[in-house]
């Protein structure tokens, strides 16, 4: 058999470069990479812009009246001490029972939002009547309309019931916005029908098809709402001015204000009510994160 000359032996073929030739995962040119970390860079800047305040409270909470308002301002306190904590927990200002009414009436009215937004909201999605697309359009118009503008008629409405200084004031007028009508039927037609068709087939009336087949399927979209209506009503401060008249039956927003005198500010203890009232935001927020990110990729603005 003849053999080739060493000389006419056909050259390698460079081959690329594989992942298990550069340690199992190929680097990007640095020029790809360069908006991501510009990214990462512009996310960092808003958390930070996120965070520093809300440390800064925490910090100014544990310092002096003298050291809250000393110039240069530093964050760390000196002395270190809790006499705002102290303050707030001695009885001098009723802030727990502003903290109990805050969560009773953002309790409340969350679950009436719950009730009456989604039935509202599946009756204009998936019901067939006369004028529902009116009916819609007036409701979402009332979005444009500013808050401020439903002060005194509520307050006339809140009045001729009796329930001034009550909870029902600072919770009934409040379910009745359009957002939640408007959230859920925006994510209700995206739900896929034919479930409901099969169910509609099976027997199933337009009720129960609502309780046990859309009701589970909306679980994100509910904890979103339930979230944004419990943040509004937690952190309303003027409606709870006009329609709460006992010190005592004060929700926390407003109480806070009473611990800002006339003449001077008690700094450390105003943030210490501020830490306070940030404590059932954020445990809220951490509880129902995942609910609320499921509900942001799952819905979508259509029809």
């Amino acid at each position: 058999m003849t053999q080739l000359a060493p000389e006419r032996l056909p050259a390698a073929v460079p081959q690329p470069p594989t992942r298990a030739s550069t340690g199992g995962r190929r680097r990007r040119p640095w020029h790809r990479r360069v908006p991501t970390v510009a990214l990462y860079v512009a996310l960092a800047i808003m958390t930070l812009a996120i965070l520093l305040p809300l440390l800064w409270i925490v910090l100014t909470s544990f310092k002096t009246d003298f050291d809250a308002i000393s110039r240069p301002a530093s964050p760390i306190p000196d002395p270190f001490t809790v006499d705002a904590y102290q303050t707030l927990s001695s009885g001098q200002q009723p802030i727990f029972r502003w903290f109990l009414n805050s969560l009773a009436a953002g309790a409340l009215q969350t679950a009436i939002i719950l009730v009456t937004a989604s039935l509202g909201a599946y009756a204009l999605a998936r019901l067939e009547f006369r004028g529902k697309k009116i009916v819609f359009g007036m409701i979402v118009s009332t979005l444009l309309v500013p808050p401020v503008i439903f002060l005194i008629p509520n307050y006339l409405i809140v009045e001729s019931l009796g329930w001034l200084d009550t909870i029902w004031a600072i919770t009934v007028p409040g379910a009745a916005g359009a957002f939640g009508i408007f959230f859920l039927r925006q994510f209700f037609v995206g739900l896929p029908a034919e479930i409901e068709e099969a169910a509609r087939l099976d027997g199933a009336s337009d009720l129960r098809i609502f309780l046990q087949i859309v009701i589970p399927l909306s679980r994100p979209a509910l904890a979103t709402l339930a979230v944004l209506s419990f943040l509004s009503n937690w952190n309303d401060f003027l409606w709870p001015v006009y329609v709460l008249l006992s010190p005592e039956n004060l929700t926390l927003q407003p109480g806070l204000s009473v611990l800002s005198g006339a003449y001077s500010t008690h700094f450390g203890i105003v943030m210490a009510g501020a830490v306070i009232a940030s404590v059932p935001v954020l445990v809220l927020f951490t509880l129902a994160q995942r609910q609320i990110v499921d509900s942001v990729a799952a819905s979508g603005v259509k029809g």
